[in-house]
């Protein structure tokens, strides 16, 4: 156990006061609930009043809106979203009165120890919809899961739950090395590729990082690792640790086989190690989504879960929020969004779309960080001049500021046809005006850009 596993055990007892810094926040939030299941006394602030925040107060976490000193005071130990810097005024406050600050992941790694089965879902792509599948499928199994997603799942009309069964299932983030902090009993690595390089080095660094994640698993538990992804075999090479493949090529532990699609439902067979396993129907569309299925049985099928319920968990699956997400009509156009905000995300995207038989496929695209977009500037050239017709916001700063001196002005000039749009409302009137029968019509980046989906679509 690392040194602040420890101080966390000290600290994490019934009676304890813990205070959270960002409540409201998708990982918090059930975080705080947690905790005050364990029997600490949680209190926490926001710089927002939300949905979340009131949930909190209805569970009797008292929540203040905006951050204050005094916020702290009686707090026992501290627990900080990733957007709280040590500038926070009360991170200082609390460094100042000697009170120990965790960060969130930490305080999540501490807490998964409780549970027998930690099912960590990590990966460059797929972590959302893949932990949704997983969610689905432990739902229809009945174990009575707890829950972090980053992203709402309308099974749960949340991003998560706070279960009283023995499992928890977290999507598990790279960036910062976060979930280096987790104690998965099955760790899953979807896919590798070069990402948040603000922070990694190169894509060795990153290999690096989830080869420490998967070696993370205990001795009897699992790592569930992508056997088509290069960068993923690379990385788990020669691990001490059992490994379950799963892919559609011949040789991987968990198959699929014979995948069709047929009146807008992909079908496929499952075989688990050459017998056959499990019939599954998605009515999610595109290969990366039966790779994610396929993902989520293997995870799944270690903690018993029968093929019967995943079948009927799979069938019922609807997406997450934001992933392929159907928003309703623009004329005779149908209008999707989805979070895709990396090369990879995108050409999955559209190599789904691509089979699904539409006139012009129309993207309103979002780059997400100056730094991404410079890094990977290329790749997403080459994705966007693949759609009908591309209008694209300016890059998302999220948590960067422009020292670079990039804009999707640069992207626009390099692919033909691309609009640059300086202002949302011009991207929704462009969109409006260019909307044609047989149209699908996709609002794409991790931002804010869905906002322009609502409002071009029939109220």
């Amino acid at each position: 156990m690392n040194i602040n596993l420890k101080e966390l055990k000290n600290k994490i007892t019934p009676g304890s006061h813990g205070h959270l810094v960002g409540i409201g926040g998708v990982s918090m939030s059930p975080l705080a609930e947690v905790l005050k299941g364990r029997g600490v006394l949680v209190s926490g602030s926001d710089i927002h009043d939300s949905d979340s925040v009131k949930h909190l107060r209805s569970v009797g976490i008292p929540v203040t809106v905006g951050h204050r000193a005094e916020n702290i005071e009686g707090a026992d130990f501290i627990v900080r979203t990733a957007a709280a810097h040590d500038d926070n005024v009360e991170i200082a406050a609390a460094r100042a009165a000697g009170i120990p600050v965790f960060e969130r992941a930490e305080a999540w790694g501490f807490l998964m120890q409780r549970y027998k089965n930690a099912l960590c879902i990590s990966g460059t792509h797929g972590k959302t919809t893949t932990t949704s599948m997983s969610t689905y499928i432990l739902m229809e199994a009945e174990a009575d899961p707890t829950v972090m997603i980053g992203g709402t799942l309308p099974l749960l009309n949340s991003g998560y739950r706070v279960g009283r069964g023995n499992t928890i299932v977290l999507e598990s983030c790279e960036y910062y090395n976060s979930f280096l902090n987790f104690l998965p009993t099955v760790a899953v690595i979807l896919d590798i590729e070069a990402d948040h390089l603000d922070f990694f080095k190169d894509l060795d660094d990153i290999k690096r990082s989830f080869r420490k994640f998967a070696q993370l698993v205990p001795k009897d538990g699992c790592v569930i690792a992508n056997c088509e992804d290069a960068n993923t075999m690379d990385a788990i090479a020669g691990i001490d640790r059992r490994v379950v493949t799963f892919g559609t090529k011949e040789g991987a532990d968990v198959r699929g086989l014979n995948v069709h699609v047929e009146n807008g439902v992909t079908h496929f067979d499952v075989e688990y190690q050459g017998k056959p396993f499990a019939k599954i129907g998605l009515h999610v569309p595109g290969r990366h989504n039966v790779m994610n299925a396929l993902a989520a049985i293997a995870a799944t099928a270690q903690l018993d879960i029968s093929a019967s319920a995943m079948e009927r968990a799979l069938d019922s699956f609807s997406g997450a929020e934001r992933r392929f997400q159907y928003k309703g009509m623009c004329g005779d156009a149908k209008v999707y969004d989805d979070y895709a905000h990396h090369p990879g995300e995108i050409k999955a995207l559209l190599n789904a779309v691509e089979t699904l038989g539409y006139k012009r496929i129309v993207l309103a695209f979002q780059p997400h960080t100056y730094t991404r977009t410079k890094a990977l500037f290329g790749d997403f050239a080459e994705q966007l001049k693949r759609p009908d017709k591309v209008y694209l916001a300016e890059i998302y700063a999220a948590r960067e500021k422009n020292t670079i001196g990039i804009s999707s002005k640069d992207l626009a000039a390099v692919v033909p046809g691309a609009v640059f749009c300086p202002t949302m409302d011009e991207i929704a009137e462009r969109l409006k005006e260019d909307a044609r029968p047989g149209d699908i019509i996709i609002t794409v980046g991790a931002g804010d850009i869905y906002r322009v989906g609502e409002k071009i679509v029939k109220k």
